[in-house]
Parts: C-alpha cells; sequence; structure tokens
C-alpha cells in the first residue's frame, strides 16, 4: 500500500468514526449516564464488534471482491455512493443533539450490560458493515503481504472508532453546549457533509490493485 493510498484510507476511516451514527449516540448517552470507565468498557466492547466486522471481511468478501473486477466495481460504486449520501445528508441535517431529553432516560445498568449493548450494536450496526465490505477492501494490495495491511488498517480504525467514543461520551458529559448549540451543529454538518462527497467521488478512482 503506498503512503498516499493509506493516507486518503486514514482520512476516510476518520470521517466515517466521527460520523453520527448508532454507536456515537450510544457513546454520547452513555457519557450522561453513567462515568467514564464505564464508557472505556463500552467502547471497548464496541471496538471488538468491529475487529469482528473486519475479520469477516478479509476472511470472506473482502478477497472476492478484489479478485473479481465486476465485483469489485459494482462495491466501489455502492462505496462511493453511499459516502455521497453520507455527505448529502449532513448537507441537509438541520438538527442539534437533544442532550435535555438523554437525561430523562437514565437507567441504572451493569457494565457488563454495557459491554454487550455496545458489542451488539456494533455487529449489527449497517455502518461499519458497509465500511468493511465495500470500502475497505478497496485499499489493499494484493501485490503485497495482505496480513500486515490487514493490522495495520484495523487497528487504526479501531484506535479512532475507541477515542472517538471516549471523546463523544466525554463532551456530552462535560460541554451540553458544544453538542446542543445550532451554529455549531450547522457548520459542523456543511463541513463534514462536503467531506464525505469529495471522498465518495474520489473514491471512484481507486483501481483494483489485483
Amino acid at each position: 500500500m503506498s503512503i498516499d493510498t493509506f493516507l486518503i484510507y486514514s482520512v476516510i476511516a476518520f470521517l466515517y468514526v466521527l460520523s453520527p451514527g448508532p454507536a456515537v449516540m450510544l457513546a454520547i448517552v452513555n457519557g450522561i449516564r453513567t462515568d467514564m470507565k464505564t464508557v472505556a468498557v463500552s467502547s471497548f466492547a464496541n471496538i471488538l464488534g468491529l475487529a469482528v466486522l473486519s475479520t469477516a471481511s478479509i476472511l470472506g468478501l473482502g478477497v472476492l471482491i478484489l479478485t473479481s473486477a465486476t465485483l469489485f466495481l459494482i462495491v466501489k460504486i455502492i462505496g462511493a455512493f453511499y459516502l455521497i449520501y453520507l455527505g448529502i445528508k449532513f448537507l441537509r441535517n438541520r438538527g442539534i443533539l437533544n442532550i435535555d431529553e438523554m437525561e430523562k432516560n437514565v437507567k441504572q445498568k451493569s457494565r457488563k450490560s454495557y459491554f454487550f449493548e455496545s458489542f451488539f450494536v456494533a455487529v449489527t450496526n449497517p455502518k461499519p458493515i458497509i465500511f468493511f465490505t465495500a470500502i475497505f477492501p478497496q485499499f489493499l494490495n494484493l501485490h503485497e503481504a495482505i496480513a500486515p495491511q490487514f493490522f495495520i488498517m484495523t487497528g487504526e480504525f479501531l484506535f479512532f472508532s475507541f477515542f472517538g467514543l471516549c471523546t463523544y461520551a466525554f463532551l456530552s458529559k462535560k460541554s451540553k453546549a458544544l453538542l446542543s448549540n445550532e451554529k455549531r451543529m450547522y457548520w459542523f454538518n456543511k463541513f463534514t457533509g462536503g467531506l464525505f462527497i469529495f471522498l465518495g467521488l474520489g473514491l471512484l478512482r481507486i483501481k483494483n490493485h489485483a
């Protein structure tokens, strides 16, 4: 994998992790209703679930995609248009996070419950499933050893995921204004939406290395 390809992957993975979805919303709610140790446990459970999805991708669909020009083209188009779809969704989003409403629904649970809840959300979340089946495999170079690429790319994604979820939880606990300010959320949505559309268009230019 070239450094340029790795940098493109890193940007896409970083933005993908930070984009709102079930795991992010769960982290925000957990940050409001529990302590940071429990947040760390639930975030760890989330990246375990992501590791399962990533491993399934590399053992099955990912390899099949990379060795078939037709399938590669199909998933490339799906992956690119999904990124563009996310971008448009961000651009059209004018909402803010209702922190006060979340606080009304606080429930006391064990850390074990938080762990399994986060793990289940991760392995059933459409966001990472699409990422690991339609986007992740396209950055692998079959002319080089697959295992090192897999561990580096997956490790980076899990790193972004863990600290991204913990950061969202921390911000929800310490700074409600940051997540509920309409002006900040407006520009966050516009900036993130534009980047996703740009990256989606760029993904269409990636060629199959097989």
